[in-house]
């Protein structure tokens, strides 16, 4: 028999790492920290999610609103999945706002909530589950983003109020 603190996390997770005006991309934050900058002005311009499925039937897929673009499901890219990228490089487009959902037959065992910090809002509240988080239509961009998963049911790790503002 394994002691309990022995037996690895069974739980999934994910991490994720964003580009960053002037700075290029940084390094990838794990679960519930802060990738990107607060109280700089720099915007986001990219980002990669990477899922750790932890033997579940799950995968990720993640779009960006950007400027000039919008959704880039709109376009021929489509949504991203598991580290693929998500925004531009090389343009200075800013990410306006992104969506986050899992996939794959274990989905519906588990809930992703993503929040952004996002310019003249600051933080907004947590979305989940391929709901949109941060503005559209008011020329804001993102700054930072915090991804957590927890399983289905659970409560949002805070508030769920103005997620989104879109005009």
């Amino acid at each position: 028999m394994v002691p309990s603190g022995v037996l690895a996390n069974n739980e999934p997770s994910v991490c994720y790492c964003t580009h960053v005006q002037n700075f290029g991309w940084g390094d990838y934050a794990q679960m519930g920290e802060m990738s990107g900058s607060e109280g700089h002005g720099l915007r986001l311009e990219g980002i990669r999610i990477v899922l750790d499925d932890a033997g579940y039937d799950l995968a990720i897929e993640y779009q960006t609103h950007i400027q000039n673009i919008g959704w880039e499901a709109n376009t021929d890219k489509g949504w991203s999945s598991s580290n693929g990228f998500s925004g531009t490089e090389g343009l200075g487009y800013r990410l306006e706002a992104i969506q986050v959902k899992l996939s794959g037959d274990d989905a519906d065992q588990f809930d992703i909530y993503y929040r952004v910090h996002a310019q003249n809002v600051g933080w907004m509240g947590w979305a989940k589950n391929g709901e949109s988080a941060g503005t559209a239509g008011y020329g804001y961009r993102l700054e930072g983003i915090e991804i957590q998963i927890v399983a289905a049911g659970s409560d949002a790790p805070g508030s769920v109020q103005k997620m989104f503002l879109g005009i």
